[in-house]
């Protein structure tokens, strides 16, 4: 059976685990229409339009 011949130090354990949590801030553009921040290459949650185009018609308030 295999057992490690060293004990790992605590730094290179860290080392080595460091990169798992890591999370990313979500990329966000402008809308070109109104405005508001929403995510590249899908369509604007906040006015329907998709590259220039009306995708998805939006009720007035």
């Amino acid at each position: 059976m295999a057992v490690p011949k060293r004990r790992v130090s605590k730094a290179r354990r860290d080392k080595r685990r460091s990169n798992v949590w890591k999370l990313n801030a979500p990329t966000l553009v402008r809308c070109k229409q109104c405005g508001e921040y929403t995510v590249p290459h899908k369509v604007c949650g906040s006015c329907g339009y998709y590259n220039g185009r009306l995708v998805v018609a939006k009720d007035e308030d």
